[in-house]
């Protein structure tokens, strides 16, 4: 288990994929936003570099506390008429897994967000709120309601297609669409975790931090690694865990038993686009699909020579494959409402 989750946490620069773009991505690398860990400035990568140049943090409201919490998340250069597209991250991790996918979905003409989930990310959490499933789920929601405001294309990899799940059932006024990758949604949550008693809690969870287990799990993740960019890697995967409140948070979502959809798949009514890396090593392909029978209205595309992260291994791929499923939903959309 530790090990799975674990995977979702770490982010990957281009290997034999270029991100080509008909105009550049204008921001400068340097100009980071102030909340960020000092830590940024040892990352190579200049594509986490000038993400991270573009992360803000917006108010979001909620019921579990008393004043609003500056949630970080991209948001997008694009505002049209097209379906948003919200972009989620896995297990401990950020809105830096989409370093490289996110400007092809600009690129492509696609309004484009990329949300920090509740206890990850580069949230202000200084007072720390619950960080549980449900919590999760209302800063999500809250968010949405506050700053989109119009039913998107949700995009789950790993863990984050649990989310996914669980914010598309029990909020669907939310979610036109769904996009699972990779997924981590047959896992029975934390699993032992959730009984450990609180010390033990926090001595695996600082594992979770600790960069020889980050650079082992970006050797089982991808092929033809080298270490000096597997350690650039890592800097980028653990930057979020330089927060003071880090540890807090995930021990908080640790114990509280974590995320178990399975019951919540065949609920699922929004049309489902499936992807999946072939080599998977940390979840098996063979799950694409059992989820695709488990779903009323999904297609499966699995991905060639590609891990665990399709959107960070093969970015060109996974921009291609998301902005035909929004064109193609959207035409749906046009004829219902024709017909």
């Amino acid at each position: 288990m530790l090990s799975t989750v674990t995977a979702t946490a770490v982010s990957r620069p281009m290997l034999k994929v270029q991100c080509t773009m008909k105009r550049p991505f204008k921001v400068m690398a340097e100009k980071f936003p102030t909340f960020l860990p000092r830590d940024v400035e040892k990352i190579k990568d200049t594509f986490a570099l000038k993400l991270a140049a573009r992360i803000e943090r917006l108010p979001v409201s909620v019921s579990f506390r008393e004043d609003s919490i500056m949630s970080s998340c991209v948001t997008p250069l694009i505002r049209n008429e097209t379906t948003p597209v919200v972009l989620l991250h896995g297990f401990d991790s950020s809105c830096l897994e989409w370093r490289y996918t996110y400007p092809l979905l600009e690129e492509a003409g696609l309004e484009t967000w990329a949300f920090d989930i509740l206890g990850w990310g580069f949230s202000d959490l200084d007072k720390l709120p619950p960080c549980d499933v449900a919590s999760k789920r209302e800063h999500f929601y809250k968010f949405w309601k506050s700053h989109i405001k119009r039913p998107v294309v949700l995009v789950g990899p790993s863990l984050g297609a649990a989310v996914a799940i669980d914010i598309a059932v029990n909020h669907p006024e939310a979610v036109e669409s769904l996009v699972l990758m990779d997924a981590s949604v047959y896992a029975e949550g934390t699993g032992n975790l959730a009984t450990l008693p609180k010390a033990a809690a926090y001595a695996g969870v600082y594992l979770l931090k600790s960069i020889p287990l980050r650079l082992y799990v970006n050797f089982i993740c991808f092929n033809d690694i080298s270490l000096e960019t597997s350690w650039d890697w890592t800097k980028i995967g653990r930057l979020h865990c330089l927060y003071p409140w880090w540890e807090d948070a995930t021990v908080s979502f640790m114990t509280s038993g974590g995320y178990n959809v399975t019951s919540l798949i065949k609920k699922v009514s929004q049309k489902t686009l499936i992807l999946w890396g072939e080599d998977d090593q940390i979840i098996s392909n063979k799950l694409a699909w059992r989820l695709h029978g488990e779903l009323s209205n999904a297609r499966v595309e699995q991905i060639s020579n590609c891990g665990h992260l399709p959107h960070v291994e093969k970015p060109a791929a996974v921009a291609k494959l998301i902005a035909e499923f929004v064109r193609e939903t959207s035409r749906c959309k046009e004829v219902e409402s024709i017909s």
